[in-house]
């Protein structure tokens, strides 16, 4: 697997940012460009399990690794969910999970750099290459 590595820098305070990014409704928002009428299920508390789903209620299955309040949330990708079945042990799932997708904040005089680290195969790297730079652009518009 490779990792791949983003960043945008916002004018605002890394909880708003924070808050911006994880909150549901503005969720629905910036990850419009994955998948438009994209949400999640669940929490993004330390241990917990969360839904990444799509209008067709299928996508990914995670759980929370780590968590650190305006620091840090590391999630980690454990398989795929097929209309509302999820896929933990299939081959095509053992060939990439468990993948980590890692959010860092850092703030400087009210500024702050998010930094977005992410382990894919290569049949997913083009798609993300394109979609993270304009997810990330539509989260600095809503909290500017």
């Amino acid at each position: 697997m490779k990792t791949l590595e983003f960043s945008v820098t916002i004018n605002a305070p890394k909880e708003k940012v924070w808050h911006t990014m994880l909150a549901p409704d503005s969720y629905k928002v910036w990850t419009e460009p994955f998948m438009p009428g994209s949400y999640y299920e669940g929490s993004w508390d330390k241990g917990t399990k969360i839904k990444f789903l799509g209008p067709e209620k299928s996508g990914m299955i995670a759980e929370i690794a780590e968590s650190k309040p305006y620091e840090f949330i590391s999630i980690r990708h454990l398989g795929f969910i097929q209309d509302g079945v999820e896929d933990t042990e299939s081959e095509a799932v053992k060939a990439w999970a468990p993948a980590l997708e890692n959010y860092t904040f850092t703030e400087q005089n009210g500024v702050t750099k998010v930094k977005v680290e992410m382990q894919v195969t290569a049949d997913f790297e083009k798609d993300m290459v394109a979609a993270w730079p304009k997810a990330l652009e539509k989260l600095k518009e809503l909290c500017e």
